[in-house]
């Protein structure tokens, strides 16, 4: 039974947190300069192993020997774009659970149909705002998230001040964390990269992406709560993550 209809939140943040850490699972990560430096250390703080190279002739060796692939089109430029396509068949081959988040699809004609491409290669989880989701589906907010989902038989994460998982049947809103990740850059761009990291030990991709977004979530509202501003967010933030607890995560975030 997917998470996205079993209502037991508490076991389905708190599995896939113990065996995060306990595995230690290798995530590769295409994700544009301004992203890298957080998603690496998001996903170290919480006990994965990031790897980041972008090189067309050598990503798939990487992807082959990790245990989940997440592709951000923020910055995409022809390497990076070669890079996707060496990475992605790969992922797919070995049946690698991976994610896209489409930055700014919102903005360029080919970045939304590049999107568009990688969402028929069947990535496990879409995590996109609403102007992406909008972009991408024609519909706005939970019926262009649910649209998608089915048409491309993927999960699909949908941040914002309520962040909403939904296989396109099914719906979870998890309400949480602070406005303070709005004034940090790069912020959605490490939620992404930890939603790889929980698809990496868990395969039910509503599961993994609940348990992501609400660890991330409830670490940014244990942050927020440390931190004087965006300045001492961010390092707060990783803090939060590397001691985050399940009870934690059931005292910050409200599951709807």
């Amino acid at each position: 039974m997917s998470a996205c209809s079993r209502p037991d939140w508490p076991e389905t943040v708190a599995t896939p947190l113990t065996r995060l850490r306990a595995e230690r699972p290798r995530v590769h990560v295409l994700t544009n300069f301004v992203a890298m430096n957080v998603s690496a250390n998001a996903l170290l703080a919480l006990g994965a192993v990031p790897s980041m190279t972008f090189r067309a002739d050598t990503v798939a060796d990487f992807v082959c020997s990790a245990r989940a692939l997440v592709v951000n089109l923020g910055m995409l430029d022809p390497e990076r774009e070669a890079a996707i396509g060496q990475a992605v068949p790969a992922a797919s081959a070995l049946g690698l659970p991976w994610v896209l988040d489409p930055v700014k699809v919102e903005r360029s004609g080919p970045r939304r149909d590049l999107a568009l491409r990688l969402l028929r290669m069947r990535p496990a989880v879409l995590r996109a705002n609403a102007a992406e989701v909008e972009t991408l589906a024609g519909l706005k907010g939970l019926e262009g998230a649910e649209r998608l989902a089915r048409e491309f038989d993927c999960v699909v994460a949908l941040t914002g001040a309520t962040d909403i998982v939904t296989d396109g049947e099914q719906t979870v809103r998890l309400a949480g964390g602070s406005p303070l990740m709005d004034r940090v850059t790069a912020m959605g761009c490490a939620a992404s990269a930890v939603v790889g990291a929980f698809l990496a030990v868990e395969r039910d991709a509503c599961g993994a992406a609940l348990a992501a977004l609400a660890s991330f979530a409830a670490a940014g509202g244990i942050a927020a709560g440390r931190a004087r501003g965006p300045g001492s967010f961010e390092p707060e933030l990783l803090d939060a993550l590397f001691a985050l607890e399940p009870g934690q995560i059931m005292e910050k975030v409200e599951f709807r």
